[in-house]
C-alpha cells in the first residue's frame, strides 16, 4: 500500500438513501503536503492508505471526514461509472416527460415487437385494443 502521487487519478461513490443511484465523482491528485494529497476538486485526503473492513479496497480518507474513502482508478470502475451515468440520465428523462397518446403508442409497440411485455394475456389483449383506437 503506497501513498498518492500527483497524477493520480481517484473515484468516490456516493448513494442517496439505498433506492438512489450510485453516483461517481472523479478527481486528480494536484499537490501533495506532508499529511494530505490535494484534488483538483478541492478535497484533501489524508495520504495514508487504509483497508476497507467492509469490502477489503484500499482507499484514503478525506481529511474532514475519516467514513468517506476516495479509491484509485480501474477500467472497471469507470465502465461501471458509466454505465450507472447512462441509467441516471435514462431515469431523469423519463421521470421529467410527459407522454402523448402517439409517444406511448410508439413505445408500447416497440416493447411488443421486443417480446417485452409484461401482465397477463388478458389485460395485454384489452390494451392492445386501447391503442388501436388511438
Amino acid at each position: 500500500m503506497e501513498e498518492l502521487k500527483v497524477g493520480d487519478k481517484l473515484y468516490n461513490v456516493s448513494q442517496n438513501g439505498f433506492g438512489d443511484f450510485f453516483r461517481y465523482s472523479f478527481s486528480e491528485v494536484v499537490r501533495l503536503t506532508k499529511t494530505l494529497a490535494v484534488l483538483d476538486n478541492g478535497e484533501r485526503l489524508r495520504n495514508k492508505p487504509v483497508r476497507s473492513l467492509i469490502n477489503g479496497d484500499i482507499g484514503f480518507a478525506l481529511a474532514s471526514n475519516r467514513w468517506v474513502y476516495w479509491h484509485i482508478v480501474s477500467g472497471e470502475i469507470e465502465q461501471l461509472a458509466h454505465e450507472e451515468n447512462e441509467k441516471i440520465v435514462i431515469n431523469d428523462w423519463f421521470k421529467d416527460r410527459t407522454f402523448s397518446a402517439s409517444e406511448k403508442k410508439m413505445i408500447f409497440n416497440l416493447f411488443k415487437e421486443k417480446g417485452i411485455l409484461k401482465g397477463s394475456d388478458k389485460n395485454l389483449d384489452q390494451t392492445i385494443e386501447l391503442f388501436k383506437k388511438l
